[in-house]
């Protein structure tokens, strides 16, 4: 493949990189067996260059490299580069107990924390047939719709900021403290909060925390109107999203577009509807889709499902059974901390599930996947017998959906790139695993 650049053709296998004429110094080390430079004047006025953007750039959202071949302002071709995060974290489960794994969880969408959790939790309880209580399955079901707001609500600031305006953000986070606030009280963090345990939860939630979730999601409910008013007739913002981005649903479909990018082609796939799990099948909540398939119909879906979330919420609130918040099986899940300290039994137990953890059948395998805030998180996991997975491979949304970025960036201005970025919500520790 050949593209042309001011005076110089460079013609090598695989990707077309361009450069300019004052960047002499890089020729030679393209002069090997795979490359030949020949000499063109297919564009006299030299308005195609190059731009690295990332992968320190604030607005790539993360370690997201994008490597832009621009004429002037026009984006002619882009290749992204992600890794730079990398941690392995597939590897490093099939070197932890069940239990072990569940803070590198935290780590990988950590705008959602808890969410990756509950994922890799179902996970494992499908994979070895634990059925918890409902008291816990109704606290995760709060904690992932509260992750669900605080990576919302991040995207939302940041989104808006990208676009020129700096006081969202500020509002933005200012809830978001609510939430860390919450967590807080809940699981004993703010941030990575491992609160979920195979077979259930760690802690309960005790009434103070309920009342600070009901006060949080009646405030929340006057923001979002707010932000409404303020946003969707703003001209400039209107027309900083209205129209970049495109992607039709043949395309979205073939490219593995997943979550609210997904949901704004018209397709109303969520998970939570599709294969409910937890309790989501009892409670009720709509499913947002746009037709428009650009940057501001995706920002539409997600407003709309910060609303939905909240009314999860109360729903969950006043739908709490009593009850215990663990399963009552000494082989499948941590015995309670009153167990450990008074009883020789409970603290073997609590030895055992420390060092071998909870053991799946032999030769099982299983996939289970959740709605989190950047689309579909699925884990696969297969099964020796012993107390650590044989295999682990994870089906991340932000990779997906980064997919998308190269095909709708192609065409659109440059000064368009932080908005896709933004509108698209990735998160590099979700990609680079």
């Amino acid at each position: 493949m050949e593209h042309s650049v001011k005076n110089v053709k460079i013609v090598e296998k695989g990707q077309p990189l361009f450069f300019k004429e004052h960047q002499e110094s890089l020729y030679k080390s393209l002069e090997d067996k795979h490359t030949t430079i020949e000499f063109s004047d297919d564009d006299p006025l030299g308005t195609r260059m190059i731009l690295n953007m990332g992968p320190q750039h604030p607005a790539t959202h993360g370690v997201l490299r994008v490597l832009l071949e621009l004429d002037g302002e026009t984006i002619l071709k882009n290749r992204l580069d992600v890794g730079y995060l990398h941690r392995g974290v597939e590897k490093i489960a099939e070197n932890k107990t069940y239990q072990e794994f569940m803070p590198y969880t935290d780590r990988m969408d950590y705008l959602s924390p808890y969410a990756s959790n509950v994922a890799w939790c179902l996970a494992v309880e499908k994979l070895a047939q634990i059925t918890i209580p409902e008291r816990a399955q109704y606290i995760r079901m709060i904690g992932s719709e509260l992750a669900r707001i605080s990576s919302h609500l991040l995207w939302l600031g940041a989104m808006v900021m990208d676009s020129g305006a700096i006081s969202m953000f500020i509002w933005t986070f200012r809830e978001r403290e609510k939430i860390y606030d919450i967590f807080d009280q809940l699981a004993g963090h703010r941030f990575t909060v491992s609160h979920s345990r195979i077979g259930g939860v760690a802690f309960d939630i005790n009434d103070s925390t309920i009342k600070m979730i009901r006060d949080f999601s009646a405030n929340l409910k006057k923001e979002i109107k707010d932000w409404n008013k303020l946003l969707a007739k703003n001209r400039i913002f209107f027309d900083r999203n209205n129209g970049i981005g495109p992607i039709t649903t043949e395309n979205a479909i073939a490219l593995g577009l997943t979550g609210a990018g997904l949901r704004a082609t018209g397709i109303a796939y969520d998970v939570r509807k599709f294969a409910p799990y937890l309790k989501y099948n009892e409670v009720e909540f709509e499913v947002p889709t746009r037709l428009e398939g650009d940057n501001l119909a995706r920002y539409y879906v997600r407003m709309e499902e910060l609303s939905q979330a909240v009314r999860i919420i109360d729903q969950c609130l006043d739908k709490l059974p009593k009850g215990p918040i663990r399963v009552d099986d000494a082989k499948k899940a941590y015995p309670s901390k009153d167990e450990v300290y008074y009883s020789m039994e409970g603290l073997i137990h609590d030895f055992m599930m420390t060092d071998t953890g909870v053991c799946p059948p032999e030769g099982v395998s299983c996939f289970h996947s959740i709605e989190a805030s950047k689309g579909e998180l699925g884990y696969y996991i297969e099964s020796d017998g012993t107390g650590h997975p044989w295999r682990v491979k994870i089906k991340s949304p932000s990779l997906t959906n980064l997919q998308v970025l190269e095909h709708v960036l192609d065409g659109q201005m440059v000064a368009d790139t932080v908005v896709l970025i933004g509108g698209l919500d990735p998160v590099m520790g979700d990609a680079d695993k």
